[in-house]
């Protein structure tokens, strides 16, 4: 067991969650008893190498035997779903690298991540290398998106809704959002007829299409499906078979014309550096999942994942449990729909536990415009651990702007959210606080913001 010294009660306790043990707080307790230096490179297959050094207990405290490997896997399964790789290549005590390539060897949730990440987008199971030197840095970043011209379509692909827009010359013609249901669905033709149905109902508003861009929750390279929550109740032969090549199909489909699909974290967060007119974001995106991107100070991405919906955030030894990975503490139990559910019972809303997590949320946000003032705590809830997750993501991304967007952060919770995280970083990080702004779009650009950044992926012939 971790002692309570190492996870420390936060000075912003969520109103809702109290069991709440940040993992900012935890890493920088850890930090300040720890004397042995340790360094870690993750790299994906490409090439590309990201370096990260910190420090463990030396093995003569007491705390040492349980707490190095735990703090150790955390980190490491951070770094994982942060920036991606297929090898994690470790300076340090040996058997602490040998515990850790246990951990995804013979656990449960190390071996999902293992899968995920290292087999399905890198091709080859995660490998751990114990070494005295680590591989020298390498990555890469590139333009992203901001191409306006011409007639466009954009679309964003979510749990609960699919949406497009029809765009010319930076203009929004036509957007509509359709209901969907993909996360169960087991007929890939389910994904595929409805996806087209969106294209083809945008494209009947423009005089011809020029290009057309996409936003999706997943992983995507080179506009191949590597992994997507949207997918999961396909087969793996009928993924292979239909679903891994869908965009580069329907490109062939649209006569070959320029064809971009991304994250939808990253296409958040183009869209706020698009209309902020800044660059360093972090965008977090709260809806059926957690969808982060980050845009570097050159207005560039990163060949990181950037997938924080499953990097923990909390480190107590029973904090929710995601229900994909079923691994403890994770982003997306705290800034989702699901997240939103999880604190109903906690805030005594007397909702039926058989209605869509959709309509969950559509009844809690009803009930803050009526001022209730259980709703008004369960958000208060997400806002205070929001504000530390903010302080720990901020250890590992160089960013001076966050914006959040997505149903949870719609009407009045938008407000109260940013409000508390603020507060939080006030209160225990004042550093921080002078440091990043917090926004939230206005009312045009959560209507049209995200399908007009995704329409701007492609360029023009």
């Amino acid at each position: 067991m971790i002692p309570d010294t190492l996870l420390p009660v936060p000075k912003k306790v969520p109103p809702l969650d109290p069991g709440f043990r940040p993992a900012i707080l935890a890493r920088r307790a850890f930090a300040r008893l720890a004397t042995v230096p340790i360094h870690l490179a993750l790299e994906q297959s490409d090439g590309s190498v990201f370096h990260h050094s910190t420090a463990v207990l030396a093995e003569s405290h007491p705390y040492a035997e349980a707490a190095n490997p735990f703090f150790l896997e955390r980190l490491a399964k951070f770094l994982l779903w942060a920036w991606g790789g297929r090898r994690i290549w470790f300076v340090g005590p040996k058997h602490l690298a040998h515990s850790l390539a246990q951990h995804y060897r013979a656990t449960a949730t190390g071996r999902f991540d293992s899968e995920i990440i290292a087999e399905r987008i890198y091709g080859s199971p995660l490998e751990i290398i114990h070494t005295d030197c680590l591989p020298p840095p390498q990555a890469t970043s590139t333009p992203l998106g901001r191409h306006l011209d011409g007639c466009r379509i954009g679309f964003d692909l979510g749990g609960s809704d699919r949406k497009v827009a029809a765009v010319q010359n930076g203009i929004v013609l036509f957007s509509e959002e359709i209901v969907w249901d993909p996360y169960f669905q087991t007929n890939p033709n389910y994904h595929l007829s409805g996806i087209q149905d969106s294209l083809t109902r945008a494209s009947a508003h423009l005089p011809r299409v020029d290009a057309i861009g996409g936003s999706a929750a997943g992983i995507f390279l080179q506009n191949q499906v590597k992994v997507s929550s949207l997918f999961r109740g396909v087969s793996k032969s009928d993924f292979d078979a239909h679903i891994r090549d869908l965009f580069l199909n329907l490109k062939h489909q649209w006569k070959g014309i320029p064809f971009e699909v991304l994250n939808d974290g990253e296409v958040t967060a183009l869209a706020a550096s698009m209309s902020l007119g800044v660059n360093s974001v972090l965008g977090v995106s709260m809806g059926t999942s957690t969808a982060a991107g980050f845009v570097n100070s050159e207005g560039h991405t990163t060949d990181w994942l950037n997938e924080l919906a499953f990097a923990p955030i909390d480190y107590r030894p029973n904090g929710p449990r995601d229900e994909w990975g079923g691994d403890l503490g994770c982003g997306v139990q705290f800034f989702s729909q699901q997240g939103v559910g999880r604190l109903i019972p906690a805030a005594g809303l007397d909702l039926d536990p058989a209605l869509p997590l959709p309509e969950k949320l559509k009844r809690v946000q009803s009930l803050l415009a009526e001022g209730d003032s259980r709703a008004q705590r369960l958000y208060e809830t997400i806002g205070v651990c929001f504000g530390y997750a903010v302080a720990h993501w901020a250890d590992f991304y160089d960013f001076r702007h966050l914006l959040i967007l997505g149903r949870v952060t719609s009407g009045l919770g938008g407000d109260i959210i940013l409000r508390n995280a603020e507060s939080v970083l006030e209160t225990e990080f004042p550093e921080l606080a002078a440091q990043i702004r917090f926004h939230i779009p206005n009312e045009k650009d959560k209507r049209h913001g995200q399908a007009i950044a995704a329409a701007s992926l492609a360029r023009c012939h």
